[in-house]
């Protein structure tokens, strides 16, 4: 007998009375109104496979048909850590994450497994942005249409981009469509509502692409189920020097003024003072948790969370480092800089201050593309953002960094260090990221664990 299998509704359906042969395929389900077998789509490949091995005579409908199939000629010669990464993820059955730090082009090995496979591929992006940058690559590297869902359009093509959001959306509808599916930024995957994705696409061949993999929640656990662990990593020192800029990273201290360590040390006293009266220890991130909690009915608590933040305001957002920062945007005054901070109040200060072009994610999608434009062009040889350039936007060279503020973690250290890593026309540049910290405050700590 022969069986049918079939995409449906975000499930990948067998028609047929199989479901022995299918026992150790997690999450397979009889659906007795309709007389058949189904599965989430993102068991295709181990339903496909189970049947298979049981010797199963199969109508596949769910594959790619021949008459599907696409002529992709890749253009690019890869590098060698490009090639490498491309064998081992197809080693890998077609499915794994790629950890290439920014500026390596992890682009480019996704184009090359694109070439390889040659099959109808969903490309998932994080925002409308780097839609935008991949449809413009699929259409220059490739002579396929290139379909959109999202930022304004709706349209499917064998090439398509996405961003997380629509194809959640759209999984029900166009979860059969293709043979591959790319997940750029694939630490997003983790996020509850995100993982569904995988799990309603059928597409067996899976590319994740991130400069840093691990969540600090845990969930690239998931993230390695849905895709595939990670088969090629590299860091930024791996690459430098050959493939990417040669770079240092210095750290500056400066101090707070004494009226500015009068405000941090009453408004951080006022925080210290209430956590060890309440026993909470912050060893791990749900004593946070249970302080925010607290916050809701204990005014003690809520006077303590608005004191942190105030001595994080005075400490992120010192005299001295505006002062510093001018020192460094006059050494460098013939490189291209890119200033990071995490509050938007202080990037229109510098803004204003140093007369830069800012970006914060009240700019536009217009305007953050001619700021971008012209610092590509040389016509600015500088720009102040607060973390909307640390992830999802084609960033154009610098050599220079300078991050005023930040987190502690260590996805953005990485990616921001990555904005700086190409390396220029003559492979020669070193690069610099300066770490301003103000001494004796808690941004000390926040630098080590970032690092």
């Amino acid at each position: 007998m022969t069986v049918v299998l079939r995409f449906e509704d975000g499930t990948v359906v067998v028609d047929g009375d199989v479901q022995s042969a299918l026992s150790d395929v997690p999450d397979v389900e009889a659906d007795p109104r309709s007389g058949v077998v189904r599965a989430p789509a993102g068991r295709y490949r181990a339903v496909r496979d189970a049947l298979a091995d049981a010797g199963v005579d199969v109508d596949d409908r769910v594959a790619v048909a021949d008459d599907d199939r696409l002529e992709l000629t890749l253009r690019y010669d890869l590098r060698d850590y490009q090639q490498d990464a491309l064998d081992a993820w197809r080693d890998a059955g077609d499915r794994g994450v790629v950890e290439l730090p920014t500026g390596s082009g992890k682009t480019v090995v996704a184009l090359a497994a694109m070439a390889a496979l040659g099959v109808p591929t969903l490309v998932v992006v994080p925002t409308v942005d780097l839609l935008t940058q991949w449809r413009r690559e699929l259409e220059s590297e490739f002579d396929e249409p290139v379909g959109q869902l999202g930022g304004g359009e709706q349209r499917v093509e064998p090439l398509t981009v996405a961003t997380y959001d629509s194809a959640y959306l759209r999984a029900d509808d166009v979860g059969g469509d293709f043979g591959l599916v790319v997940f750029d930024e694939v630490h997003h995957l983790g996020g509850e509502g995100y993982r569904d994705i995988a799990r309603l696409f059928a597409a067996p061949a899976r590319l994740g692409l991130t400069a840093t993999f691990e969540r600090p929640d845990g969930a690239h656990e998931v993230v390695a189920e849905l895709v595939g662990p990670v088969v090629h990593r590299l860091s930024a020192d791996d690459l430098a020097g050959d493939h990417l800029a040669e770079y240092e990273v210095r750290r500056v201290e400066v101090d707070l003024s004494p009226a500015e360590r009068d405000r941090y040390e009453e408004a951080q006293g006022t925080f210290v003072d209430y956590v060890r009266d309440a026993g909470i220890t912050f060893r791990s991130g749900s004593d946070y948790q249970e302080l925010v909690k607290r916050s809701g009915n204990d005014p003690r608590a809520r006077e303590a969370l608005l004191a942190k933040q105030r001595a994080r305001e005075v400490m992120m957002n010192a005299d001295a480092k505006v002062e510093e920062l001018a020192r460094i945007l006059y050494r460098h005054r013939d490189e291209r800089v890119i200033v990071f901070t995490a509050h938007t109040d202080l990037v229109y200060r510098l803004s204003d201050r140093f007369l830069l072009p800012a970006i914060t994610a009240e700019t536009g999608a217009a305007e953050r593309r001619e700021i971008l434009d012209r610092f590509r062009d040389g016509e600015y040889s500088r720009v102040v953002a607060a973390n909307v350039l640390d992830e999802g936007v084609d960033v154009p060279d610098a050599s220079v960094g300078v991050v005023i503020s930040g987190s502690g973690s260590e996805r953005e250290f990485t990616q921001r260090l990555g904005r700086i890593l190409r390396p220029g026309d003559d492979g020669a540049k070193t690069a610099t990221l300066y770490e301003l910290v103000t001494a004796e405050t808690a941004e000390e700590r926040v630098a080590d664990r970032r690092r």
